[in-house]
């Protein structure tokens, strides 16, 4: 995928980089390939990398591999459409109804889309619920323990497949972040997709999002994440000053100075090339920071993980903030517990 496109993921794929791969399409059978969607859907990166499959097969006249390809992108278009669809309904819905909104991570993979989809408002709680009850008849999905921690909330809209996740007010996974937060609804930008237009983060915003999620809550990386922030840094629209601003105000600078630099490593790594203000790497972990594929997915080293909380927790001390003081500290004892339900039940959702 990242050989298949020249920065601009939504453009048309170019084989001529990707001569060394035809042969071996030939060698995917229908059960490969099955394996194949699965992990790409796991990386929310779909389409993205069954365009460039599809037009190898097309090349090296695999028709059965182009036909399979052909009929998975047409399958996943069409649950992308519906659900824009949708989230624009649920959008309009709570903006009419008094709750500003902007629509985070979701469309960051356009033309992929996540397997849920993602808001962050500044209304209240009672506001969004009954919204979403009342206008939109949604069912509110069982909370976890950090979904009270984080102020979120999962609803179930008929007609949609996908889970609606809304984050009330604050970000981070304890619900530490008050002031970053609120720069998302306050230097929110539009987007227009499929003939709708949506409130979405600013690109400094997409940056400390993802990197709260990366970096300090589930310390691993899907696929989307590097092509998604590759070919945002690509573009030249990230004002680094805005983007150190604003992770100072939550202490989180280190974990986005190393969030950047492990993107620039993975893109590097495929022949591209992501760069990056020399403040960045000198106030990431590492200059060489790098991710391990394990268990499906590109795991982050958490020697640094673990130090970047600790820097997060200091800071939060250093700056008198009682929010981050009193919610930080549950984090450990929270992943610890999600860590045990996994192992006996096989699933942290009661927890995590």
């Amino acid at each position: 995928m990242f050989q298949g496109y020249d920065r601009d993921f939504s453009s048309a794929p170019n084989i001529e980089r990707l001569s060394s791969q035809a042969e071996q399409i030939s060698k995917l059978g229908e059960a490969e390939f099955r394996e194949l969607i699965e992990l790409a859907d796991k990386h929310h990166v779909t389409v993205r990398a069954l365009r460039v499959l599809e037009t190898l097969a097309a090349a090296a006249q695999q028709n059965q591999l182009e036909e399979w390809c052909g009929i998975a992108v047409e399958a996943e278009s069409k649950r992308i459409s519906n659900a824009v669809e949708w989230l624009h309904a649920i959008v309009q819905t709570l903006e009419n109804s008094g709750c500003p909104v902007s629509v985070i991570k979701s469309l960051d993979h356009w033309p992929d889309l996540g397997s849920d989809l993602d808001l962050y408002t500044s209304g209240s709680p009672e506001q969004v619920t009954r919204v979403m009850q009342e206008k939109l008849q949604a069912q509110a999905e069982p909370r976890s323990w950090g979904d009270r921690l984080a102020n979120k909330w999962n609803f179930q809209v008929p007609g949609l497949p996908e889970l609606v996740e809304i984050h009330v007010r604050y970000l981070g996974q304890t619900g530490e972040q008050r002031l970053m937060a609120a720069r998302v609804i306050e230097r929110s930008v539009t987007r227009t997709l499929n003939g709708h237009t949506f409130p979405v983060p600013a690109p400094e915003e997409r940056i400390l999002i993802s990197t709260l999620q990366r970096m300090y809550r589930h310390f691993y990386f899907r696929l989307c994440d590097m092509a998604d922030f590759a070919a945002l840094l690509a573009t030249g629209d990230v004002d680094f000053v805005e983007l150190r601003e604003g992770a100072e105000l939550g202490g989180i600078w280190p974990g986005v100075a190393s969030f950047l630099v492990i993107v620039s490593q993975y893109a590097k790594s495929y022949g591209g090339h992501v760069a990056l203000p020399r403040e960045v790497a000198d106030a990431a972990c590492s200059p060489d920071l790098q991710v391990q594929f394990r268990g499906n997915f590109l795991r982050v080293p958490m020697g640094p993980a673990a130090g970047l909380y600790g820097s997060q927790l200091l800071n939060a001390g250093r700056h008198g903030d009682l929010r981050a003081i009193s919610r930080l500290p549950l984090l450990p004892p929270l992943a610890v517990s999600a860590l045990v339900a996994y192992r006996l039940t096989g699933s942290d959702k009661g927890v995590w």
